[in-house]
């Protein structure tokens, strides 16, 4: 029996939450994507842009759970800053951590190392391809020059260098048919690299339609829940990072310390980064395969989409009048996620400055 609470007790302990400690101390960001038009319960797919490619999320499943950085928050006697702290620098350690020959290989599946081995096999193509094409231009360059030395020579000296002008024509003639056929081998090269990423696209959940998207970025308070504002993105995955630093830097709490998102695109920016340095907060990125880390802004997106999905709109602007709604009614409904379970974001914020 010992055993068996004891083994109860280090479950719990590694599934301990914490939160920020006061309002503004701490704000979990993600982007959401919703269809550009929807009619009332219809399904609103589950998408993932961080790749910058809209892919239907796949869970997955490991049977062994490794040590991960969010462990720290297990500490109870640790202060929340202080865990947040040591939670960025360790999850900034395996960004930038690589397996040595002695280290077992990873739990990340085989279809994305070949996907990865595929990407950077191709990007050595493109390099090789720069190559080739500097080279020839600097040829270009200089046939040209000689060219134009060659025409403003006297006409009895043309008459001498004739013979080894004309050889030097039919080079020419020769690098610009292999310079033709290089051209043509490329495009068939590339129309083979297109059709066998549509083809592993479609076989790992990547929608083909053309349905259009709109971006949603969410912005939840850690400590209250409250939401700060929905900014909408009729761009969809298109949304740029600048797009997305400026709508964030509208609405951060001056007393910000930390900025919690995954590691899409859209975040791991040298926009972000700059506006991190400049109003003083550290960015957090969860650790990879650990939605949890950002639960928050996860939970939120689904209470979020299944109020939309009661809804229907047929352009961006009509989403914004749904939003609009949506926003008052969250923050102030029930909430049981709080340290008091049952009141609202908006009023435990009122709340917790008496506690």
């Amino acid at each position: 029996m010992a055993g068996k609470r004891s083994e109860r007790e280090k479950k719990a302990s590694e599934n301990v939450a914490r939160t920020a400690e006061e309002p503004g101390q701490a704000l979990n960001i993600d982007l959401c994507f919703v269809p550009a038009e929807h009619v009332p319960q219809e399904k609103l797919p589950a998408v993932s842009g961080s790749s910058g490619h809209l892919v239907i999320e796949r869970c997955l499943t490991d049977e062994e759970q490794p040590e991960w950085p969010g462990q720290v928050f297990a500490d109870a006697d640790l202060e929340f800053a202080a865990a947040m702290q040591a939670y960025a620098q360790a999850t900034q350690d395996r960004l930038v951590h690589t397996r040595t020959a002695q280290e077992p290989p990873s739990s990340v599946s085989s279809d994305w190392r070949a996907a990865g081995e595929r990407r950077a096999a191709r990007h050595q193509v493109l390099v090789e391809r720069k190559k080739e094409d500097a080279a020839c231009f600097a040829s270009k360059v200089v046939a040209r020059q000689a060219n134009l030395t060659y025409q403003k020579l006297p006409k009895g000296e043309r008459k001498q260098l004739r013979a080894g002008w004309q050889d030097q024509q039919v080079t020419r003639k020769l690098l610009r048919e292999q310079q033709q056929a290089r051209k043509q081998t490329r495009e068939q090269e590339n129309a083979i690299w297109h059709q066998q990423n549509r083809a592993l696209r479609a076989g790992s959940g990547v929608e083909e339609t053309e349905r259009t998207w709109i971006a949603v970025l969410v912005m939840t308070d850690n400590c209250t829940r409250q939401c700060a504002a929905l900014p909408i993105f009729e761009t969809g995955p298109k949304v740029t990072a600048e797009e997305v630093e400026q709508a964030l830097r509208v609405v951060l709490p001056t007393n910000l310390q930390f900025l919690i998102s995954d590691q899409g695109k859209h975040f791991k920016t040298q926009y972000l980064s700059k506006l991190a340095q400049e109003k003083n907060f550290v960015q957090v990125f969860a650790y990879r395969h650990r939605p949890q880390s950002n639960g928050i802004a996860e939970r939120f997106v689904l209470t979020f989409k299944k109020w939309l999905r009661n809804h229907s709109w047929k352009s961006g602007e009509e989403l914004k009048t749904w939003v609009a709604m949506f926003l008052p009614d969250y923050n102030d409904r029930p909430h049981q996620g709080l340290a008091i379970p049952g009141l609202s974001p908006n009023e435990f914020a009122k709340r917790i400055w008496l506690m």
